[in-house]
């Protein structure tokens, strides 16, 4: 096993499953409650769980988690834990149970209401050290949800929205390749996709964070050698180990900031769009946006890719989405071009758009769009 403490404790290795009852016991959780989705809940994965649990615990179960959580669902997962008597959240998924479980153990530590802690409100100088341990086990490689400070649920309201505190991170963090292992091909593709778009926009940030930079050019080396065999082939050991750690690498680096993709992937997931589609969608046009705007970084990144002096990076970005078989731009998820201008004035206010390393205008994202489309 890989025993990694940045940010959390993290265990990653084939079989690091079979930890879960030891770390729990190490944060002195008794009875989890267990947060996860209607599809892990019917597989083999939730059993796997459930069977490393160390003897006299037992955990609640939370299936509830849509694609995109919301604060509706936050609410029953809160509930759940309070009326069952949980002593901490495990989060069994890809981002959208990590990042509900987040949000659970905010409430169940400092009560409130979600909208107390949005970023955009101050919010993140509100949360203080969450007094409901959590531990998270990834089950896709993308997201980077595990080792990320923010929680993004979709109001009551309707509006996407980001929670944000290095104490929202996880306490502990379980990598375990073989969770991933037979992955859909389409989820795959998106997910690794997310993973590159991580580590390009954490790259092209202007803020200064050299460890959280260099994370982030190992994950995308790692990531661009290994997305297309892992997700041609869903049993290739190697290559699931691989897209996991890099994942897990941008995940990282997300405390350089992210860019344009995210600030636009925002209203794009109050639509109901995957997230991983949405930002490999937008990623070459952002890079286009972007160009002259960056110094020698896309030297950089053409150095990591292994690529010619010159390569047109939005090109090179759009074919390996075509190799993928990403849809083909926004269109191909039947949305309505009416809906551009509405998007954009949404981008602008996020927190992603403050690093982007060209200042967003509202033009500039219907650009950015109508080039996506």
């Amino acid at each position: 096993m890989a025993l990694i403490n940045y940010l959390a404790r993290i265990q990653f290795d084939f079989g690091a499953i079979a930890l879960l009852g030891e770390e729990l016991a190490a944060l002195g959780v008794r009875r989890p409650l267990i947060v996860t989705d209607a599809g892990l809940a019917a597989s083999p994965i939730l059993e796997r769980a459930k069977a490393a649990l160390a003897p006299g615990m037992t955990a609640a179960l939370f299936t509830g988690t849509p694609m995109n959580p919301t604060e509706r669902a936050v609410k029953a997962a809160l509930a759940q834990y309070q009326g069952e008597g949980c002593d901490g959240v495990v989060a069994l998924g890809g981002g959208s149970p990590i990042d509900l479980m987040k949000a659970v153990a905010l409430l169940a530590s400092q009560g409130g209401a979600l909208d107390e802690y949005l970023v955009t409100k101050g919010g993140m100088a509100r949360i203080k050290p969450l007094a409901v341990p959590t531990l998270a086990i990834p089950t896709t490689a993308g997201s980077g949800a595990e080792v990320g400070r923010a929680s993004v649920v979709i109001l009551e309201t309707g509006r996407k929205s980001v929670l944000g505190s290095l104490f929202l991170i996880p306490k502990t963090v379980i990598c375990d390749p073989e969770l991933v292992l037979g992955l859909p091909a389409w989820l795959s593709a998106a997910t690794g996709m997310d993973a590159i778009t991580h580590c390009v926009e954490t790259y092209l940030s202007p803020t200064v964070n050299p460890p959280a930079a260099a994370l982030g050019m190992d994950a995308l080396a790692r990531a661009a050698a290994w997305i297309e065999r892992s997700t041609a082939d869903g049993a290739d050991r190697q290559g699931r180990w691989e897209m996991m750690m890099a994942a897990l690498m941008a995940g990282m680096t997300f405390q350089k900031g992210l860019g344009a993709v995210h600030a636009l992937t925002m209203p794009l997931g109050e639509l109901g769009l995957h997230h991983g589609q949405a930002n490999a969608i937008l990623l070459p046009a952002v890079l286009r946006y972007n160009a002259d705007h960056v110094g020698t970084k896309y030297d950089d990144l053409r150095r990591v890719l292994g690529l010619p002096t010159g390569t047109d990076l939005a090109r090179w970005t759009a074919d390996l989405n075509a190799r993928l078989v990403i849809p083909s731009g926004l269109g191909a998820l039947k949305l309505d071009r009416a809906q551009i201008p509405a998007m954009a004035a949404l981008a602008l206010p996020d927190n992603a758009s403050r690093t982007n390393p060209r200042p967003p205008t509202q033009e500039g994202y219907e650009e950015i769009l109508r080039q996506s489309w």
